[in-house]
């Protein structure tokens, strides 16, 4: 059974979706929009960055989210323009690497994308909101591969174990202020 958007209103709550440019990001942003949810994009690729705002009605900011000087003027004209928002971590990105030929270069590429991004948003956005005594909510997306092994993709893997177990200390720790869930798309 659908949900319908005039069960489950938004409206008035505000989201950044981290690489909303296209794929899974973009579909997240799209149905925050239809929901009523202020949503800003936030999208390394200008050109993703510029049709998914423009089809979504979002605030689309380039934005490459492994950078905490990028983050943090990402944040701050967001809370400008539209308020304080939750946060979908959805950004991310994998290649095939085999363990013995992955070079500290590829895990680095790996883990900034996977996880370090995971920790410069959620960090932020969180401690926006607990500054201000407002409620939020942060949620991360990550793969099914951060539970199970996956041969050729060790650093991803790894990067998006890592996720999961971020996002449920973070959520202890939070627990009294912000919400955060992880959520396994399949791949």
């Amino acid at each position: 059974m659908a949900i319908d958007p005039s069960n489950i209103l938004l409206t008035g709550r505000v989201a950044v979706v981290t690489g909303g440019g296209e794929g899974i990001g973009r579909g997240i942003a799209e149905g925050l929009a239809a929901f009523g949810a202020s949503v800003a994009i936030w999208e390394r690729n200008a050109d993703t960055c510029a049709s998914a705002a423009e089809s979504t009605g979002a605030l689309g900011i380039v934005t490459d989210v492994r950078d905490s000087e990028q983050v943090d003027a990402a944040l701050e004209r967001t809370a400008t323009e539209l308020a304080n928002p939750s946060n979908v971590n959805n950004a991310g990105g994998a290649f095939h690497s085999p363990l013995l030929d992955t070079s500290e270069n590829g895990w680095d590429a790996l883990y900034k994308s996977n996880l370090r991004h995971v920790l410069l948003c959620t960090q932020r956005v969180a401690r926006r909101l607990v500054d201000a005594g407002q409620p939020g909510s942060v949620i991360n997306v990550t793969s099914i591969e951060g539970a199970r092994a996956a041969p050729g993709y060790a650093a991803y893997a790894a990067a998006k174990a890592g996720v999961i177990n971020y996002t449920k200390t973070a959520a202890l720790e939070l627990a009294r202020t912000i919400f955060g869930s992880t959520r396994l798309p399949r791949t």
